[in-house]
């Protein structure tokens, strides 16, 4: 399958600091991918680079079989919303959009102007006067209406409420549907990732974690519950994420491709947040972390 964005040992330095480390990555085509992390993990760093705000200290990162931020070209083929949505308070949402018109040789300008109908919006209204969650909705037009193929969103509903979080998600899953469009959305609200993303990458410490389609992963994951057993005991292909223990009871997060027979284990399934949480939880224990896996089928 094709790559929208690929990277190989990617890195970004400031002065001693790695923001981003040894980032290897593939994110395929025709996807709506959820990058998560805490703060710190590298996140709004990989965007910056890809859209090519920031140059790599170290690896390459490829977007849509180019350098990333090569020239206008590429850049027409990339949307992009930065984490504070921004926009200009004192221009008008008519005037934005004529901006937009006029830095954008792939601009839509139809399709702007119907979805600031269908957002309810009065074009000549300022966009300071707007609410938090109308802002948000202005900037994604601007991004779409340039057609891009990759449309890349930092954290753009984390300031939101509940409602406009729910309608700003439900008009970009419009927008997927309707014009196929690959999504990477970076958040720390992994219920609202999990209604619309149907790929996955956990950045911790700088690292990517964890990666795949959401399908494979909730799948070859399992909860077992049982008597307290030592996790070194279990079958090879039966890789622990995080265990928790008490005097008799041993409750493990694992990773295995095979099903569980073991009559010893009550096996429940898992979701994504617990996903998200035991990968997170793994960069901080004493054992060595699984950096960089990748469970891309």
């Amino acid at each position: 399958m094709t790559a929208a964005l690929e990277t190989n040992g990617l890195g970004k330095k400031y002065g001693r600091r790695w923001a981003l480390h040894d980032c290897t990555l593939t994110i395929p085509t025709g996807k709506v991918v959820g990058l998560v992390g805490p703060n710190g993990a590298g996140k709004t760093t990989l965007l910056h680079l890809a859209v090519g705000l920031l140059t790599p200290t170290s690896g390459t990162i490829t977007v849509l079989g180019g350098r990333a931020g090569d020239g206008p070209s590429k850049l027409a083929r990339v949307g992009f919303v930065a984490q504070a949505t921004p926009t200009y308070a004192g221009l008008s949402i008519a005037k934005h959009l004529k901006m937009g018109a006029w830095l954008n040789p792939t601009w839509d300008g139809d399709l702007a102007k119907r979805r600031i109908e269908q957002l309810g919006l009065d074009p000549s209204q300022k966009v300071g006067s707007l609410s938090g969650g109308q802002r948000a909705q202005v900037a994604l037009t601007l991004a779409i209406a340039k057609r891009p193929e990759l449309l890349l969103l930092d954290e753009p509903v984390a300031a939101l409420d509940p409602l406009a979080r729910r309608e700003f998600l439900q008009g970009l899953m419009e927008v997927v549907a309707e014009h196929g469009v690959t999504v990477v959305l970076s958040s720390h609200l992994v219920a609202d990732l999990e209604r619309v993303c149907d790929f996955l990458v956990v950045l911790e410490a700088s690292h990517v974690q964890l990666a795949g389609e959401v399908e494979t992963l909730l799948a070859s994951h399992h909860r077992l519950s049982g008597p307290r057993r030592d996790p070194r005991s279990l079958p090879a292909s039966q890789h622990v994420i995080e265990e928790s223990h008490t005097d008799k009871q041993s409750t493990l997060l694992v990773h295995s491709d095979e099903p569980i027979l073991d009559p010893g284990w009550t096996v429940m399934p898992v979701t994504l947040d617990d996903l998200v949480l035991a990968y997170m939880g793994q960069a901080h224990s004493e054992r060595e972390p699984q950096r960089g896996l990748r469970l891309i089928p």
